[in-house]
């Protein structure tokens, strides 16, 4: 029986996603590099850092550093989650869903602590979850799993009775690696991705959360 749910945060609970990008393409964009919106969505689920460094290696530029760029993008981005920051289509209702059949909360990001911080207050979800983890405050990253051992250690809960809800491959593989059982909610961007079929469900929304899928969901092992 599941017994936890853990969510991840940008793109499944916020939509943080059209934000990220508009921070993404100015900052990369004063130094030089012009992005659209297709180059952002290919790094969706990667680590700030990460992203910063894959930028610099295709394109390297002078002055400041890798550093510095990822705390332009982040400032950037809090700044805007407050301003405009809203609820994914069925998110606060899936977090209902779950606590309703018993399951404990956790929030699974490779966010910054502070933007976690900025979203919850946003979205009134400061007392929602039994914890709550940014991997960037671990040793690994996303698609690592250890965000998600973390998470399952902290709610007393085994990884095998925990279900992971993610919209990016590299979270979903964390999820898989973790020993979790994992639905996926897919960007309509990446949606026609054959790599998704290792979630154990997928869904266009979380709107689309039902009875029968939680039965099946349970009956999975």
């Amino acid at each position: 029986m599941i017994g936890a749910a853990i969510f991840d945060m940008d793109g499944l609970l916020v939509d943080s996603e059209p934000l990220w990008t508009k921070a993404e393409i100015e900052v990369f964009g004063s130094l030089g590099i012009s992005l659209a919106s297709e180059d952002c969505a290919r790094t969706v689920g990667m680590g700030l850092d990460q992203v910063v460094e894959l930028r610099h290696r295709e394109k390297p530029w002078n002055g400041p550093s890798l550093a510095e760029v990822s705390r332009r993008i982040l400032t950037r981005v809090i700044g805007l989650i407050g301003s405009q920051g809203r609820a994914m289509p069925g998110a606060l209702a899936a977090l209902s869903f779950f606590r309703e059949r018993g399951c404990r909360l956790a929030l699974a990001s490779s966010s910054d602590e502070g933007l976690i911080r900025a979203v919850l207050r946003r979205l009134d979800l400061e007392r929602t979850f039994d914890w709550v983890q940014s991997a960037a405050s671990l040793s690994h990253p996303k698609p690592h799993p250890e965000v998600y051992l973390v998470c399952a250690e902290r709610l007393g809960v085994p990884c095998a009775a925990c279900l992971a809800i993610e919209d990016s491959l590299p979270g979903l593989i964390a999820a898989k690696a973790a020993g979790m059982r994992a639905l996926a909610v897919p960007d309509p961007r990446l949606r026609s991705d054959p790599r998704y079929t290792i979630a154990d469900q997928v869904l266009p929304s979380l709107e689309d959360l039902s009875d029968s899928l939680w039965r099946c969901l349970n009956e999975m092992v």
